[in-house]
């Protein structure tokens, strides 16, 4: 089969022909059909984040059609489209035991530390496998399993309960996803706060209300605007929940310093500096949280995905490139987001 690997890091991408993968009892073989190039996957180019061991092929974000199954595969069978979860994990230590996979010891992530999706099979347990419905592309099933997945599980880190308001630092791809699902969840008002013109006009369309950080403070934008919606005096105002989706220090101090009474702020982005905190103002005098949110669970995968097939979450003005699968097309899209970076997504459909 056809693939397009990292064989040298810090070099362009390769296209190679390899052996389809072999399956295991309880493995299946997917005829990939979609798969996100994620700027994590320019990381691992770069060296940027580790990744091994090489040759590898990239490719987190995948969807496709199941081509055939192991012997002991009962869940899933050869001609269902899925998704794939991206984390595989052992399934028996007491993180797993619990559903929280992503603690998991000997978790390996396709596309990092084993074979992704740059390819024209992939071969995983089948348990990572979920069942992707007719109404959802495969290019959309593809980039959920990502941005998507990432933003679903720190909403549901911060409690969000119908009603509340939340702020989303950060309106690239998982800060899309985030708005929807806010709203989708419940959410009275979503905040959406960026300094790219294009994103908070498109964050407005999803129903956000935007702030742009490059003309006004945003903490004091959004105690004026959520003051004026509830009547509270100043120091009650803020937001119930907030997301930091970009990883920087400024931002994160911003969500907090956001937050109402009981608020909670969640981190997502990963910053290289320590986040400072006044203690009693920001957190101990309003009971305020901060949560940090690492990936998903391969449980919220199947809501997620219920979402999305009822129009709750709709990708299509964030997926809007495809590319086939080759070196050339994949080594330009990545030259690309290490230049610039996007909150759109392009898809490998092979």
């Amino acid at each position: 089969m056809k693939c397009v690997q990292i064989v040298e890091i810090g070099q362009p991408l390769e296209e190679r022909e390899v052996e389809v993968p072999a399956i295991g009892d309880r493995d299946v073989l997917v005829r990939v059909k979609a798969a996100g190039i994620c700027h994590s996957d320019v990381h691992y180019r770069s060296g940027v984040s580790p990744v091994g061991p090489l040759p590898i092929t990239p490719g987190h974000e995948v969807a496709g059609v199941v081509e055939a199954v192991g012997s002991g595969v009962s869940s899933v069978h050869a001609g269902d489209r899925v998704c794939l979860h991206y984390l595989i994990s052992c399934g028996d230590c007491t993180y797993c035991a619990q559903g929280s996979e992503q603690f998991c010891v000997e978790a390996s992530m396709i596309g990092k530390y084993r074979d992704g999706g740059y390819a024209e099979y992939i071969a995983v347990p089948a348990r990572t496998a979920v069942p992707l419905p007719d109404e959802i592309p495969f290019e959309h099933g593809a980039v959920m399993m990502c941005s998507s997945a990432t933003s679903f599980h720190a909403l549901r880190k911060g409690r969000l309960r119908p009603g509340e308001a939340v702020a989303v630092y950060g309106v690239g791809g998982l800060g899309m996803s985030a708005i929807q699902l806010a709203r989708a969840m419940g959410a009275l008002d979503v905040y959406a706060v960026d300094i790219s013109q294009e994103r908070l006009a498109m964050a407005k369309r999803l129903g956000a209300v935007p702030i742009d950080a490059s003309e006004s403070d945003p903490v004091e934008e959004i105690r004026r605007l959520t003051g004026s919606r509830s009547g509270l005096p100043q120091a009650a105002r803020g937001v119930d929940v907030a997301l930091e989706l970009i990883g920087l220090p400024l931002t994160m101090r911003q969500a907090v310093e956001s937050l109402s009474v009981f608020g909670r702020a969640v981190l997502v982005g990963i910053a290289a500096e320590p986040l400072s905190v006044r203690t009693y103002e920001e957190l101990i005098g309003r009971e305020a949280e901060v949560i940090g949110s690492a990936d998903h669970l391969l449980q919220e995968l199947p809501l997620l995905i219920e979402y999305a097939r009822r129009g709750a979450l709709d990708l299509s003005d964030v997926v809007t490139r495809t590319v086939p699968l080759g070196a050339e097309a994949i080594n330009g899209v990545m030259d690309e987001l290490e230049v610039f970076g996007s909150g759109v997504r392009t898809v490998i459909t092979p």
